[in-house]
């Protein structure tokens, strides 16, 4: 039985995007060791869609007030991308000290966490 999963982010800096999930997103976190931070994630979903590329996968973080959470993160200091419309929800793309970035949406779809 599968039991949970574990999301990778490979980047440039990995302690500075650490430190920005755990100080400016303020997640919590395990240390396994030596600084090596293991995040809890909010309820997720997986969704499969179709690709030319088998090796893309994209990390959104899923939010009821798109405006309000864009809002909250100005206030720490993060200035997210513009919103875009698509069919399935209202999206940003929040920086990362590194130089990456992960979405930030707020749903149009039916939402699986809490099934």
């Amino acid at each position: 039985m599968i039991s949970g999963a574990h999301v990778v982010i490979y980047c440039r800096d990995a302690e500075a995007d650490r430190a920005f999930l755990r100080d400016i997103l303020g997640l919590k976190f395990v240390d396994a060791g030596h600084g090596w931070l293991i995040f809890a994630l909010p309820p997720a979903e997986i969704a499969i869609h179709p690709s030319d590329d088998n090796v893309t996968q994209e990390l959104y973080f899923m939010c009821d007030d798109l405006e309000a959470e864009i809002d909250s993160l100005a206030q720490r200091g993060v200035h997210c991308s513009g919103v875009y419309e698509a069919r399935w929800g209202s999206i940003t793309k929040i920086p990362l000290p590194s130089g990456g970035n992960v979405g930030l949406y707020q749903p149009k779809h039916p939402k699986a966490p809490g099934l």
